[in-house]
């Protein structure tokens, strides 16, 4: 599997262009809005864009999933159904961010922790990690070792859990009882920053690190 960062919005939300090699087949992860920017990724690699899957509801990760979905027939996969009402109030999170309006909507498959995604021949596991926002999961590629995680962890920090349903102890047990697990060799992408692995994360994160 291969994959690019595009960084869209004024927030540099990291969307995440994969795709399969084999086959050529493509999906985005998170695109939160600047559409052009990311059908230029797609054109210059040379995939095609199967679905969409999105690890959360707010706006900077959702933003475009709609007009996309509705643009090119694409379907929609993730997060979990916990999240139905950040979806619904996206008319409100526009205004409220000074983003274009966005029409609510909901995705076609809503995802629970244990089920998997398939990007052409490849195969990503779905882990629900709450706490940022009470449906968000996490994107996890076994063989590749890479997790696409959203807001769950940043390199040096982690999600903001003051917004509506966030909470900091689930957040904090979702990292170290979900993520944690999944070894120091992982490396992530996350929905705003570098890159980092988990276990650097482990040593040296504040929030999180097995010495806090």
């Amino acid at each position: 599997m291969k994959f690019t960062i595009i960084p869209v919005t004024p927030f540099q939300q990291n969307c995440s262009l994969i795709w399969c090699e084999a086959s050529g087949r493509a999906a985005l992860i998170d695109p939160g809005g600047d559409i052009d920017r990311l059908l230029a990724a797609v054109e210059r690699h040379g995939v095609g864009l199967e679905k969409i899957l999105l690890t959360h509801g707010h706006l900077d990760h959702v933003g475009g999933a709609g007009i996309l979905a509705e643009r090119l027939g694409l379907p929609i996969e993730g997060p979990h159904r916990d999240d139905a009402f950040l979806f619904d109030s996206l008319p409100q999170q526009s205004a409220m961010f000074g983003f274009p309006h966005t029409e609510a909507f909901h995705p076609g498959r809503w995802l629970q922790d244990g089920d998997s995604v398939s990007v052409g021949n490849e195969e990503l596991e779905v882990i629900h990690c709450p706490g940022h926002t009470p449906g968000h999961v996490v994107f996890f590629h076994r063989g590749e070792r890479l997790a696409f995680v959203g807001d769950v962890l940043f390199k040096g920090s982690i999600g903001r859990t003051d917004f509506p349903r966030g909470d900091y102890a689930t957040l904090i047990a979702s990292i170290r009882g979900k993520l944690w697990p999944l070894g120091d060799d992982v490396e992530f992408v996350p929905g705003h920053g570098m890159m980092s692995s988990f276990g650097a994360e482990r040593r040296d994160n504040p929030f999180v690190a097995d010495t806090t």
